[in-house]
């Protein structure tokens, strides 16, 4: 796809920036979330970014493509929804995707938090990504 340059203000800058993943998306990429999320265009295909964190889970069979993690915020009335991906990224739901767990649940909740301790199972919401990742690294 050909590639444009467009002028844009400090404004603009900052509203872009604000609704970025650090180090991930470029303003284009946040420009497409946000103009183009309901047209049927194609979006960067997984297989040109590098396997996200929760790949290791999906090797061993702990996760899969299309699982989903919540995390509820009782006092607020508020359920926060991620999907696995098949590279093991983790897609919330505004569209946006991110490698690890704790940038996603940032990103939904507005504050710092432990994506691990604080995002479970939606299937089995007994079970958190910690409990995973203890068992993936041998401990239960």
């Amino acid at each position: 796809m050909p590639k444009r340059s467009i002028e844009i203000d400090d404004e603009v800058f900052a509203f872009l920036q604000s609704r970025s993943v650090p180090l991930v998306d470029t303003p284009n990429d946040v420009l497409r979330r946000l103009l183009l999320k309901d047209a049927d265009l194609p979006t960067k295909p997984a297989e040109d970014r590098r396997p996200g964190d929760l790949m290791p889970f999906i090797g061993a069979g702990l996760l899969k493509a299309g699982d989903k993690l919540i995390h509820v915020q009782p006092r607020r009335g508020l359920t926060h929804e991620a999907t696995v991906t098949a590279d093991g990224w983790l897609e919330i739901e505004d569209g946006r995707l991110f490698s690890k767990p704790s940038p996603a649940l940032k990103a939904q909740t507005g504050v710092d938090i432990n994506g691990y301790g604080k995002y479970v199972l939606k299937e089995s919401p007994e079970v958190r990504l910690q409990d995973l990742r203890e068992q993936l690294r041998g401990g239960a």
